[in-house]
Order: C-alpha cells, then sequence, then structure tokens
C-alpha cells in the first residue's frame, strides 16, 4: 500500500486500516484492528507534517526527540519539562518487570541511538563503551553521502526484553540525492491513531535537524510500518478524526546557528504557523 500527499496520506492510513483491518488480539488485551505493511511519505518541503485534524502537543515530539538524543532513558528530564507520555511505563509496577527502579526506562531509544551494544556494571548500570550511532551517521552522511549504509538501529534482539518497551520504531535510514537528505522509518509496531502522528512529527524534525548539521536540504519522511493498527477504543475517535478537513501544513524554523545535533535545545526549534482542530483524547494501552 503505497499513498502520498502528507497529511492526506494519513487519513487514507487510519480510514483504510478502520474500513479494510483484520479484528486481532494484542499483548494489551484491548484488541485491534490491524493491516500488515503500509507506507506513507511525506515531502518536507511541502510543509512540516504535524497533523492537523486534530492538535498535537508539539511539546511533547520537541523534547522526546531531545531526550532520545541526549542518550537519556529516564522519565525526569521529561516530566521536568511537562512531558508525560512515558508516565504510563515508567511507573515501579511496569519497571519492575525488567528489574529497574520507577523512572528508569531501560535501554529504549536513547541508550540504543547514542549507547548501541553497551556493557553493564556490577549494578547493572550502563558503561560508556557502546556505539554512538546517531555520531556516526551524522559523519557518514558528511564522509560518504552515496553510503547505503546509513542506518540507526534500535532495535537490540539481546535488550528487547530488558526495556519498559521493546522499541516500535526500529530502525531508519537516510538518503542523500541532488543535496537533499530524505530519511525512512520502519515501526515493526504502529498505534496509527495516538502514536504514529508523534513519529511523523519526530522524524520528520530529526531528518530537518540533520539535513542542516550536514549542510544539505530536506527532501522526504518516508514512514514503513509492519502491524499497522488501531485499538478498539479508538474507533469512535477515528471517526471524529475522519469527518474533519486538514488545515495547511505549518512550516519549521531551525536556529541556523547551530551546527552540531546535541547543540539544538527547545529554543531552537520553532513550528510556525500551526492551525489544528481541537484535541482528541484516546486512552493509552500499555
Amino acid at each position: 500500500m503505497l499513498m502520498t500527499k502528507n497529511e492526506q496520506a494519513y487519513l487514507d492510513l487510519i480510514r483504510y486500516v478502520y474500513q479494510h483491518g483484520t479484528q486481532k488480539g494484542d499483548r494489551t488485551g484491548t484488541g485491534t484492528r490491524s493491516v500488515f505493511g503500509a507506507q506513507m511519505r511525506f515531502d518536507l518541503n511541502d510543509g512540516f507534517p504535524l497533523l492537523t485534524t486534530k492538535k498535537i502537543h508539539t511539546k511533547s515530539v520537541i523534547y522526546e526527540l531531545l531526550w532520545f538524543l541526549k542518550g537519556d532513558t529516564h522519565v525526569k528530564y521529561l516530566q521536568d519539562n511537562g512531558v508525560r507520555i512515558w508516565n504510563e511505563w515508567a511507573t515501579a509496577e511496569q519497571t519492575a518487570r525488567f528489574g529497574r527502579q520507577a523512572g528508569d526506562l531501560g535501554a529504549v531509544y536513547g541508550h540504543q541511538w547514542r549507547n548501541f551494544g553497551a556493557t553493564t556494571d556490577e549494578n547493572g548500570h550502563f558503561n560508556d563503551d557502546g556505539v554512538d550511532q546517531i555520531h556516526q551517521v551524522i559523519e557518514q552522511i558528511k564522509d560518504n553521502p552515496n553510503s547505503r549504509r546509513l542506518i540507526v538501529t534500535g532495535w537490540n534482539p539481546k535488550e528487547a526484553d530488558q526495556v519498559a518497551l521493546p522499541p516500535c520504531h526500529t530502525l531508519f535510514q537516510f538518503f542523500v540525492a541532488d543535496g537533499k537528505l530524505s530519511c525512512q522509518l520502519y515501526q515493526r509496531s504502529a498505534d496509527l491513531f495516538l502514536g504514529v502522528p508523534f513519529n511523523i512529527a519526530s522524524y520528520a524534525l530529526l531528518t530537518h535537524m540533520v539535513a542542516q548539521v550536514c549542510g544539505l536540504s530536506v527532501g522526504e519522511f518516508v514512514w514503513t510500518g509492519g502491524d499497522c493498527h488501531l485499538y478498539s477504543n479508538h474507533f469512535e475517535q477515528v471517526e471524529t478524526q475522519l469527518n474533519r478537513e486538514p488545515f495547511t501544513l505549518p512550516t519549521l524554523q531551525l536556529n541556523p546557528n547551530i551546527d552540531n545535533i546535541f547543540d539544538f535545545t527547545f529554543d531552537d526549534i520553532d513550528i510556525i504557523n500551526y492551525q489544528s482542530h481541537p484535541t482528541i483524547k484516546a486512552e493509552v494501552a500499555v
């Protein structure tokens, strides 16, 4: 299933899954309607792909990405900045499943991106001896933009059961052509109503940031999903969203003086002219 046209691509996908998906059970016991394998393409020159048919909490998108780039895996940074999207997985009950204290999410995205394959000390804390995949891929883009190995993986089979939630967006790859940087994400598990809108915005933002520090323009963000599902308790919300007309997409402005991706702060990122329909509340499946 190949889809285009920015926000309409997303609306077409949730409509297709809602109308044609297979009813399935799932880990959370909620139940889903799912399809296997879908793709959306977003031309980043046509606007920043932040959904307008419902309000997206941009503060959460930005701070979560900065949290990943810091290599942080504790929710304190997010909570200190008013971001609650990981709270359900950070409770003492959840983290005790893999032997960590409340708030410590284990080897989630930040760890895998910045310290992949690190060893642990006698207390189970990670040493700083893993692979910094973000630094590595940026240097590769600068030195060898034609490489077909511009890949960052969030999936480490050895640690997939030692985390609050095994990485859903598991691998992304960059591609350089005609002075433009594109990015494709593979997402093994896609909560289409709640999670995917955040993922689209987050990886579009990441693509802009990497392009800037590598001296490139932006091309496309390509989203590829594995198990693409709508939870059964989100169907009413999906109907509401599908009855709304999209607004014009906003634009993204980054501080042009930043040339190191790890130097970006919240104040260096500005989403301009974001007009949206109201928030649609829905319960997260944990």
